[in-house]
């Protein structure tokens, strides 16, 4: 943010007197856990105030401490559309509270339950740019020249090394917040949005970095018509109890009442950085090491109201039953097996009930894969977040498996809500063949003590495609008659021959001799190409059978013959 500073006047209620009150601008820590500097420079003790929920969205800068006129636009219960007449405070530039409301308007249809209202970005917009100086935005909403915050250089305030090369804020060796919602180009490279739909996310264009502050400020499923979720919201901004005191002050007053003015005409708060247009120096400034203008603190007082006395906050409306989530639970989805490699055929599909048991639209509920498994949704991903429609049913991406076989979990839930989850077993099956025979009928034959010259090539399918990645167990075994429709566990399965200690055999890795190998598959075409085969000293005719995952096998005969005697 950069630093704004100004004067404001107050007016009492019986007298014509006018006080020029001077304003501050802070440098709070924005570190979680660590004091925070407050309105006189006393550090609080820490946890006086909710820690941020991220890094601030401004690199904690400083900000513009003026604090509305004591005389409000209207009585309370009216807001918005005034007409263009009342104190020049309460008038926000045409194009700037344009912005507001569209913003407002994309987050509610895309996340209703956060409830952003336009009046606390118009607050933040406040005392962050002066309502970018004073509404100075082309026909598209983009500022005329930058408006840039000090250079976080951590003489005075934070250090930020660059983060975009000078792309945002020109400067490629520390980082500076940028434009009218003072964004850090670290920040801005994850929130920024294109809010005027032209193409670009640019932090200097009030559409995009309106609606860029409307998405962080409901991260982690904020309900901003709760005045905790607001108070976190804000300091996650900036991290600092006085900078939370000076919007909230904004916020109530243009709840109170606002009017449209045309661009430009706005007042433009001294001392903003960047741009040709920065307007006077203050006297209440002096230069930093880095360059920029720093104000002196001064005691920021709470918000008054005409007569005298302190403004209460207004009463945070309670949400009705029909608004009020009560849980999700589960739309009708069914058993949730799949084929190694295969999408799973069923989609997860869930329901968001409200308190009266109807259904709830634009609930955001988060699908997440657990357990030990290679599953995921489209994309790779093991978690996804999406919303409710106006049945108030969302269903998950298509899930995938991957190549480990077995049991694992699905979670669905209401993000970042303390409710039940509804949870599905999911179950993946390996690749199976249910036919495997061999690609060609060449006889098989070697001599004593030497190695088969051909190798064996055997082909799997399912259901008459291709089995590709099914496993193959190959074993040399004994030459007894055996059943290979036999089933699992049946008598006839118990009499299948073991395996031959004689014979032909295989070399592990590390060159010994093995007569069983558990470790083939089939390639993508099913085909299994079999390793060397090796023969020892006993001569005669053997067999090497080849089981699939699934149960479909192929006996193979072995010749170990002596080669014929020379003709005399």
């Amino acid at each position: 943010m950069a630093a704004q500073f100004g004067r404001r006047l107050r007016k009492g209620a019986t007298t014509t007197a006018v006080a020029a009150v001077a304003v501050a601008a802070l440098s709070a820590s924005g570190a979680p856990g660590t004091p925070l500097v407050g309105d006189s420079g006393d550090q609080q003790s820490a946890g006086t105030t909710p820690p941020p929920d991220s890094g601030a969205a401004t690199g904690n800068s400083p900000y513009y401490t003026d604090l509305p006129p004591l005389n409000t636009p209207n009585k309370p219960g009216t807001t918005t559309n005034l007409p263009a007449t009342g104190s020049a405070e309460s008038g926000i530039p045409a194009s700037i509270l344009a912005a507001y409301k569209k913003a407002e308007q994309t987050v509610a249809d895309s996340d209703a339950a956060c409830r952003l209202p336009w009046q606390l970005l118009a607050a933040i917009g406040k005392v962050e740019s002066g309502q970018a100086r004073g509404g100075r935005v082309d026909a598209n909403g983009t500022t005329f020249s930058p408006i840039l915050g000090p250079v976080l250089d951590g003489r005075g305030f934070a250090m930020i090394k660059d983060t975009d090369n000078g792309a945002y804020d020109g400067d490629a060796t520390h980082d500076r917040a940028v434009g009218p919602m003072q964004f850090i180009p670290s920040t801005w490279a994850t929130w920024g949005q294109d809010g005027n739909g032209d193409g670009r996310k640019d932090p200097n264009n009030i559409y995009d970095a309106a609606l860029a502050a409307g998405r962080y400020l409901c991260a982690g499923s904020r309900d901003l018509s709760l005045a905790a979720d607001l108070d976190r919201a804000v300091l996650s901004y900036n991290h600092s109890d006085a900078y939370l005191r000076t919007v909230r002050s904004w916020f109530d007053y243009y709840k109170r009442g606002t009017h449209e003015i045309p661009d430009g005409t706005g007042a433009n708060p001294p001392g903003l950085g960047g741009g040709t247009d920065p307007g006077p120096s203050s006297p209440n400034t002096t230069p930093s090491p880095s360059g920029s203008t720093k104000p002196r603190p001064k005691p920021t007082p709470e918000p008054s109201k005409p007569g005298g006395g302190t403004t209460s906050p207004k009463p945070t409306p309670t949400p009705t039953p029909a608004q009020t989530l009560a849980g999700v639970e589960n739309a009708g989805t069914g058993t949730l097996t799949a084929t190694a490699g295969t999408a799973f055929a069923e989609r997860i599909k869930v329901r968001a009930e409200n308190s009266l048991g109807g259904p709830l639209a634009k609930v955001s509920v988060t699908f997440t894969v657990s357990g030990d498994t290679d599953a995921a949704f489209n994309g790779g991903k093991k978690a996804v977040t999406l919303f409710t429609g106006a049945d108030g049913t969302v269903t998950a991406p298509v899930l995938k498996a991957g190549e480990k076989a077995g049991r694992f979990t699905v979670r669905a839930a209401a993000t970042g809500r303390s409710l039940p989850a509804v949870t599905y077993g999911a179950t993946v099956t390996a690749r199976q063949a249910d036919a495997i025979a061999r690609t060609d009928d060449k006889a098989l034959t070697a001599a004593p003590g030497a190695e088969f010259a051909d190798a064996a090539e055997v082909k799997a399918t399912y259901k008459g495609a291709v089995a590709a990645g099914v496993a193959v167990t190959a074993t040399m075994i004994t030459d007894t008659d055996t059943d290979t429709d036999a089933a699992p566990g049946t008598e006839a399965e118990a009499a299948e021959p073991a395996e031959n200690d004689k014979g032909p055999y295989f070399k592990d890795a590390h060159g010994k001799t093995v007569r069983t190998l558990t470790d083939l598959k089939t390639d993508a075409d099913g085909i299994l190409k079999l390793p060397k085969i090796y023969a020892d000293d006993t001569t005669g005719t053997y067999k090497l059978r080849l089981t699939t995952e699934g149960g479909a096998t192929v006996v193979i005969e072995l010749t170990i013959e002596a080669p014929e005697a020379p003709a005399a």
